[in-house]
């Protein structure tokens, strides 16, 4: 684990992505909420909050955080994709990239497992960092 009890605690906020790609019925039934397991938007939006809050227990060599807010949305990008992005924020000496990218995964792998029964190519296309801000290194953006 790196040694960060140096470093002074400063604000840092990180947001990451998941796409989730399924067939036209998976995808309608998700968007109309018609699936047999219920909710699958607001369940997958507790599984991210919840598994970021659990990110030092996932990763090995990650500290344990003091999470401000943890936030998961969701965008529909037609003809079969879902967006999901999840924000984390903290005020701490290391950074919450890492929280966000669980919350997006685990929201993802909600998605799946709750339209699974419906479409069993479903694929989580992409994850992936698109901003982190604060700490020594500053701001950096996905162009």
């Amino acid at each position: 684990m790196v040694d960060v009890s140096s470093k002074r605690a400063t604000r840092r906020v990180a947001r990451a992505e998941a796409v989730v790609f399924m067939g036209a019925a998976a995808f309608r039934a998700l968007r109309e909420a018609t699936l047999a397991k219920g909710d699958a938007l607001t369940t997958a939006q507790i599984a991210g909050i919840a598994a970021a809050k659990r990110t030092d227990e996932l990763i090995p060599l990650a500290h344990a955080l003091p999470l401000g807010s943890i936030d998961v949305r969701f965008e529909w990008k037609p003809p079969n994709r879902l967006r999901i992005e999840a924000e984390a924020r903290t005020n701490a000496r290391t950074g919450v990239e890492l929280e966000a990218l669980v919350a997006a995964t685990v929201a993802a792998l909600t998605i799946y497992d709750m339209t699974k029964a419906l479409d069993k190519g479903i694929a989580i296309e992409r994850v992936a960092l698109l901003e982190k801000r604060g700490g020594k290194s500053g701001t950096w953006r996905r162009r």
